[in-house]
């Protein structure tokens, strides 16, 4: 039995301003990781950099331009490795409909509880970004 992560926000941008937000690492810099390399192409491998512990790598996975993105962890912590985590991209009226996704997580222990808490303040923190320009200093995101 694996344990999933779903979260579902509407964000008002185009697609494309919100796939390059979720996939480009100047954008992921400036909502979730500290400092992060890697181009949304198929088996591409991203280097998601939180600190000198957390310094984890994974592979596109699934990549439609505009549409979608995932990413397949390859070297993080035992319990996100198993994980893909990623976003799908519908418009809804003048809108942006992101369907976030974390599966495959094999425990429902409480990292995968808090993870799925930070995952929401950091969606939170993406949909403040592109509405409004706000980036949170790294060391003050949850």
């Amino acid at each position: 039995m694996y344990y999933n992560i779903y979260h579902n926000l509407l964000i008002k941008a185009s697609p494309k301003v919100v796939f390059d937000a979720v996939s480009l690492p100047e954008h992921l810099n400036n909502w979730w990781t500290l400092k992060s390399s890697g181009t949304p192409e198929f088996d591409s491998e991203y280097n998601l950099n939180f600190t000198d512990a957390y310094n984890w790598f994974c592979k596109v996975s699934e990549v439609k331009n505009n549409e979608s993105f995932y990413l397949k962890m390859t070297d993080s912590d035992k319990d996100w490795n198993p994980t893909t985590f990623g976003f799908d991209l519908e418009v809804q009226d003048s809108e942006t409909l992101v369907k976030f996704s974390h599966v495959n997580w094999l425990e429902d222990n409480h990292h995968y509880r808090h993870s799925s808490f930070c995952w929401a303040i950091l969606l939170n923190g993406l949909k403040n970004y592109l509405e409004k320009g706000i980036i949170i200093p790294f060391e003050k995101r949850n």
